[in-house]
């Protein structure tokens, strides 16, 4: 029996999240843990924090959560804590470190962040170029600066956003760093279906790029869209043949052009048939 427990123990699996990128990785544990436990993990990368958020299952591994060569050592100590807020105090400093190393030796980059690991394994810079740049000199000044294996990582804008913003236009904190693990792909087409201003200064996030909740209700729209006739298809209607100007997808209605040249609004259960499609 007591051979069963343990293998039971051993066999418990969590996603944490870990890493000033706010990393996903599946990780194995010895103990249960609970939902946003504070723990600390040892990882591919070294020891670090984590914050637990679900126990693994198969739905949790299909939605892209990815198993991490690690484990969970244990929840996070008074000790543990006090060192993550020295590591944080030491933020400003080290980004002052680092950058007057990239000014001496002139490199065209721009720092973001600077993480430092709690079990002292490795510092990683996070940094911004548009073209490739050998840091070959800087690591090595690095590493006698701060004593431990340096690691630099090249971050896109969106990353960037990630790491440093705070709130977006809606008021609430920006969604790639509260709860998405994946950056979406978003195209102004998905603008252009929801009906959404083309502006891009309206329709941009603090990243720059399209915001990504122009992603989150697109599939429904592209569903409900395909529901309606396309414009341009000719339509026989109860009262008459019509043209399809334009969709209101949500109200599943439809702007069309009557054989007299009037526009006027119609809703799908008027349409009889459709007699050409574009």
């Amino acid at each position: 029996m007591d051979n069963a427990k343990t293998e039971k123990r051993q066999s418990l699996q969590y996603v944490v999240r870990y890493g000033s990128m706010r990393l996903l990785g599946v990780v194995n544990a010895t103990e249960s843990y609970r939902y946003q436990d504070a723990v600390i993990v040892r990882t591919d990368r070294g020891t670090e924090t984590g914050i637990v958020l679900i126990e693994a299952s198969p739905a949790s591994l299909e939605s892209g959560e990815e198993s991490v060569a690690g484990r969970i050592v244990r929840a996070q100590t008074s000790d543990d804590q006090k060192q993550v807020k020295h590591l944080q105090s030491l933020l400003r400093a080290d980004l002052a470190v680092c950058q007057k190393q990239v000014d001496t030796l002139r490199l065209t980059m721009d720092l973001v962040d600077v993480e430092r690991l709690i079990g002292g394994e490795r510092v990683i810079i996070y940094y911004v170029a548009e073209s490739r740049v050998d840091f070959r000199q800087l690591v090595r000044e690095l590493a006698r600066e701060f004593q431990t294996r340096i690691e630099m990582r090249q971050i896109g804008v969106r990353d960037e956003a990630k790491l440093v913003a705070d709130y977006g236009d809606c008021g609430r904190p920006i969604c790639c760093a509260s709860f998405l693990s994946k950056m979406p792909p978003v195209s102004m087409k998905m603008a252009k279906l929801q009906r959404s201003t083309l502006d891009p200064t309206k329709i941009s996030g603090r990243c720059g790029r399209l915001k990504c909740c122009l992603r989150y209700e697109f599939d429904t729209y592209e569903e409900m869209s395909r529901q309606l006739p396309p414009v341009g298809a000719q339509l026989l209607t109860k009262d008459g043949n019509v043209q399809v100007i334009a969709q209101d997808i949500l109200s599943q209605q439809l702007m069309v052009l009557t054989s007299d040249n009037r526009k006027i609004l119609i809703s799908s259960d008027k349409i009889v048939s459709v007699l050409e499609s574009p």
